[in-house]
C-alpha cells in the first residue's frame, strides 16, 4: 500500500462504552476493504489478537490497523471500552485526527461513553456519531441520538466549550449501523430493522468528509511521538508512533529526547508501515503517518524522536492517576512451588523484574516499594486492570501472593479524599429494591432512574470503594440478567466505613486432603470452594460461612472406623459442588485480613497471617484499641 497525498489519509479512533460493537465494527471495515481475501478463513474479533482478550470478550490494548478504501488510507485505532483501560484510550487518541463514537441503539450512553466523549472534546477532535446494532429488538435509535447531542452539550457546558464548538457539535453527522452484518447508512431505519445500504461505503464517506487530513508539516524538522510498544524476536522492541512532523527514514540518525530531558542520537535500523494486519518494511514516512520503527532498546512511551539538529520534544502523553492498588509479593504460603505443575518463577527478584518490564509500555499503572523487600504495591485504574495484570504473570509461571483491593487516597488541603465512580445499573424492574437497597449499603447517591417498560436505569455516585466486590453480589441478586457499568468520576470527601462483605469465611485449621466426609458434615455452614482430594494447608479460606463472623473448621475429617456393619451405612452421599472462584472473583471476596495466592495452577484465598493465635492476638489487640 503506498500512500497518494495528505488527502488521501485519514487517522481516527473507535471509542465507545464496553460491548458496544468496536472491534466487530473493525472487523467489518476490514473485510469491506478486502483485507482478507476471498479464501481467507477469519475469526470474529480479529483485532482482540490476546488470549485474555478472546476468553474475556474484551479489548485491553488500543491496537490500529490500515485500511485502503478506494484510494484512501484510513488508519483505524481499535480502544478499549471498560474503564479500567482508559490509559489506553487516551494513548489512542493522541494518534489520531478524529473519532468514530459508537452507541449500542438500544443501551444508549453509558458512562464509558461519557469518559471517552470527554476526552475527545479536551482534545479538539471532530467525531462521527454511529449508531450500532440498529436490527437489535430493543432499538431505539430517534431516542439515542437525542441523548448522545444532550451528552455532548452537558460535556460542552462541563468543559466551558466556545459558542462555535457547540454550534458545530449540534450538526455532527450521524450513521446507522450493524457491524456485524456489515452495513450502514446516513438514512435512519425503523427500530429493529438492519440499514437501507448494503455495505459500509456511508461509513467511509462520512469519514472522509468529516475527519480532516493530517494538517502536520512535512516541511518542517522532524517530531515523531512514541505512543505504543511492542516487541519482535528479530527486531527487538519497537516503537509505535505518530509522525508529528517531518519525514523519518529507514537508516537515519534521529534524536531521541526523553522523560528526564535526555537527547540522544539513535539510528533507525528498521521502518515499518502497517497494511490491514501485517507490518511492511517502508522506506520513509512522512508528517501524519502511524509507523514502526526498531533501533532504540530502550525507548518508551512519550519519547520523541526529533531532527538531531534542532531537537525539539513533544509533550509527554497524560492520563488520569491511578485508583485502586493491590500488593503483589512472593507467594509465601506452605504450597509455594508444590502444585503437580508449579509455578518456575518464585523469587523477589524475578517478581520486581515483571512489574518494572510492565511499566515500560502500561502508562496507567505505577508500582512503589513497600515496607517489606519482598513486596510491592501496585496502582491501576481498576480491579479488572489489576487482576489481568496478575492472571497474566500467573500464565508466565509466576507464582504470588495478591493482596486485597483498596483505593487509592490523598489528601487535599488536610482532608483525606478517596475516588469516585459514575455508576450506572440497568435492571429487571423486579430487581430494582434489592440494587437499591446494595447501592445504598456502599454509600452510593441516586442521580436518576429512568423506567422502561421491563427494566430500569439507575445512575448514581459512588465511592470506588463501594465497588469492590460489588460485581459478584449485584449479579447475584439480579439473577445474572443486571448491566453494570462504571467510570472514575474524580475525587471526594471520604465518607467513612464500607461494610463490603455480610459473610464471614469457613478457614481451614489444619493442613491435609479434603475429606468427601467433612464436605457433607460442613455443608449446611456455608458455600464451599474445595471438593474432595484438594490439599488445604492452616489459615486457608475453604468457604463463604453463612454467619458474619469467621469459622474454624476442620476440612480434613474422617470417618471413624469400626468393627460393625450395616446394609446402609456406606451408601454414597451426594455432595454439592464446590463453588470455584477465579482470580478476579477471588480478589473480590477478601476480607480485610485475607490475601490471594496465585500460581499457574490455583487460586487459593488465605488470611495475611496463618497462625490463628497470633490471628486471635491481633483482634484482641484492634478491640482493646477501640
Amino acid at each position: 500500500m503506498t500512500r497518494g497525498s495528505d488527502a488521501q489519509l485519514r487517522n481516527v479512533a473507535i471509542v465507545a462504552h464496553v460491548d458496544h460493537g468496536k472491534t466487530t465494527l473493525v472487523d467489518a471495515m476490514l473485510r469491506a476493504s478486502g483485507a482478507f481475501g476471498e479464501r481467507a478463513a477469519v475469526v470474529d474479533r480479529i483485532m482482540d489478537s490476546g488470549d485474555l482478550e478472546r476468553e474475556k470478550g474484551i479489548t485491553i490494548l488500543a491496537k490500529h490497523t490500515a485500511i485502503d478504501w478506494n484510494g484512501m488510507t484510513v488508519n483505524v485505532v481499535d480502544t478499549p471500552g471498560h474503564a479500567d483501560f482508559g490509559g489506553e484510550v487516551e494513548r489512542g487518541l493522541s494518534m489520531v485526527d478524529g473519532v468514530v463514537l459508537l452507541v449500542d441503539a438500544s443501551e444508549g450512553p453509558l458512562p464509558q461513553t461519557r469518559f471517552v466523549l470527554r476526552k475527545t472534546l479536551v482534545a479538539g477532535l471532530p467525531v462521527v456519531l454511529v449508531v450500532n446494532k440498529t436490527d437489535r429488538p430493543d432499538a431505539r435509535c430517534a431516542e439515542v441520538v437525542d441523548e448522545s447531542l444532550e451528552l455532548l452539550l452537558e460535556l460542552a457546558d462541563e468543559l466551558e466549550l466556545d459558542e462555535a464548538h457547540t454550534s458545530h457539535l449540534l450538526d455532527l453527522p450521524v450513521v446507522y449501523a450493524s457491524g456485524r452484518a456489515g452495513r450502514a447508512s446516513r438514512n435512519r431505519p425503523a427500530d429493529g430493522d438492519l440499514p437501507d445500504e448494503p455495505g459500509l461505503e456511508s461509513l467511509f464517506d462520512t469519514i472522509a468528509a468529516t475527519v480532516p487530513p493530517p494538517a502536520d508539516d512535512a516541511d518542517a524538522p522532524l517530531q515523531a511521538h512514541v505512543t505504543n510498544l511492542d516487541a519482535s524476536p528479530f527486531l527487538g522492541r519497537i516503537a509505535l508512533c505518530r509522525v508529528r512532523a517531518g519525514v523519518i527514514r529507514r537508516g537515519q540518525q534521529v534524536a531521541w529526547c526523553t522523560e528526564d530531558g535526555r537527547t540522544t542520537r539513535v539510528k533507525i535500523t528498521e521502518l515499518l508501515r502497517t497494511e490491514a494486519l501485517t507490518r511492511v518494511p517502508a522506506d520513509s514516512a512522512t508528517a501524519g503517518d502511524l509507523v514502526a520503527v526498531a533501533g532504540i532498546p530502550d525507548v518508551t512511551i512519550g519519547d520523541t524522536l526529533a531532527d538531531p539538529e534542532n531537537p525539539v520534544p513533544l509533550p509527554r502523553i497524560h492520563v488520569d492517576e491511578p485508583a485502586i492498588s493491590v500488593t503483589i509479593g512472593i507467594n509465601t504460603s506452605p504450597m509455594v512451588g508444590r502444585d503437580p505443575h508449579p509455578g518456575k518463577k518464585l523469587t523477589a527478584r524475578q517478581v520486581k523484574s515483571r512489574l518494572e518490564s510492565e511499566l515500560v509500555g502500561n502508562v496507567s499503572l505505577r508500582v512503589l516499594p513497600t515496607d517489606r523487600p519482598d513486596t510491592w504495591e501496585v496502582q491501576g485504574r481498576g480491579e479488572l486492570a489489576l487482576a489481568i495484570l496478575v492472571e497474566t504473570m500467573r500464565r508466565e509461571g509466576f507464582e504470588m501472593t495478591v493482596g486485597k483491593p483498596e483505593v487509592v487516597t490523598k489528601l487535599v488541603d488536610g482532608k483525606l479524599q478517596e475516588p469516585f465512580e459514575q455508576l450506572s445499573c440497568d435492571v429487571p424492574t423486579e430487581s430494582l429494591g434489592a440494587v437499591t437497597q446494595l447501592a445504598s449499603a456502599r454509600k452510593g447517591d441516586l442521580n436518576q432512574m429512568v423506567h422502561g417498560e421491563t427494566r430500569v436505569r439507575l445512575d448514581y455516585r459512588v465511592p470506588s470503594r463501594g465497588l469492590i466486590g460489588f460485581r459478584t453480589e449485584f449479579l447475584t441478586i439480579t439473577r445474572g440478567a443486571g448491566i453494570a457499568s462504571h467510570v472514575f468520576d474524580g475525587y471526594g470527601p471520604w465518607v467513612g466505613e464500607i461494610n463490603n462483605r455480610q459473610r464471614g469465611s469457613l478457614i481451614s485449621d489444619r493442613a491435609g486432603p479434603v475429606t468427601g466426609y467433612a464436605v457433607d458434615a460442613l455443608a449446611d455452614r456455608g458455600v464451599l470452594f474445595v471438593g474432595p482430594g484438594t490439599i488445604t494447608y492452616s489459615g486457608m479460606v475453604v468457604g463463604e460461612y453463612t454467619r458474619g463472623e469467621d469459622l474454624e473448621v476442620n476440612i480434613c475429617r474422617e470417618k471413624k472406623l469400626t468393627n460393625m456393619r450395616k446394609s446402609t451405612s456406606d451408601e454414597l452421599v451426594k455432595l454439592t459442588p464446590p463453588t470455584t472462584l477465579n482470580l478476579e472473583q477471588a480478589l473480590e471476596f477478601c476480607a480485610n485480613d485475607e490475601c490471594v495466592e496465585v500460581t499457574p495452577e490455583s487460586v487459593r484465598i488465605r488470611k495475611v497471617e496463618l497462625d490463628s493465635n497470633l490471628r486471635a492476638r491481633a483482634r484482641s489487640k484492634a478491640k482493646a484499641a477501640v
